[in-house]
This record gives structure tokens, sequence and C-alpha cells, in this order.
């Protein structure tokens, strides 16, 4: 069986993104990489990550549309997800960490099946 190719999303890649990146770098069912928006981002999005992903869990919509203004053919028909989790947590914040599992765990499982 092959990996799932999840691509996280966040604003600056800093907190979120990358938490959610250590979360799953031992999943076996997955392989994971973790960007951001924002020009100042420590890894910022490019058209080669979304052409990699299978699916694309973001963590607000405003990050989702910028991904479809950004890379409209790359992104209009690539699995994107928005999973409500605001910019409100640290690095590996134990709340953080329950809430991208809570989230991203039945999207990732669904696509596992498809």
């Amino acid at each position: 069986m092959s990996r799932l190719n999840v691509l996280f999303v966040c604003s600056k890649n800093q907190w979120r993104s990358p938490t959610a990146v250590a979360i799953y770098r031992r999943d076996d069912r997955v392989s994971v990489r973790s960007r951001g928006t924002a020009k100042a981002a420590v890894q910022t999005i490019r058209s080669d990550d979304i052409v990699w992903a299978d699916v694309i869990l973001v963590m607000e919509d405003n990050h989702r549309q910028r991904i479809l203004a950004d890379f409209p053919g790359e992104a209009k028909f690539k699995p994107m997800h928005v999973l409500d989790i605001p910019d409100d947590y640290q690095f590996m914040d134990d709340e953080l960490v329950e809430l991208i599992r809570s989230a991203a765990e039945p999207i990732i499982e669904t696509k596992l099946s498809e």
C-alpha cells in the first residue's frame, strides 16, 4: 500500500503545520510536509508541494483561499480541507496536538479508504 501524501498548511509554517508534521512523521500510512502561505513563512508553499500532495489540510479558510488564488491550476481539483484551528498555540501545545488529531484523522482515514 502506498502512503498518502498529506500537506499541512498554516500562515508562517511556525507552530501549527510543523506540529501536524511532528504528530504524523512516524505514521506509516502517510508522508507529510508542512508549508506556510505568508511570504515570511519558514517554508513557503510552492506549486510542487501542491502537485505532490494527495490531500491538503489547511488550518484556516484564508489559507485555502490563498492557495486557490496563488495556484489556481494546481489546486483546482486537489482535495483541500479546512481544519478550523486558530493561531492560538505554540509548537506541540497539548491542546493543539489534540485539535489536529481530531480534525485530521477522519480526513486521512477517509482518503486512505478511497
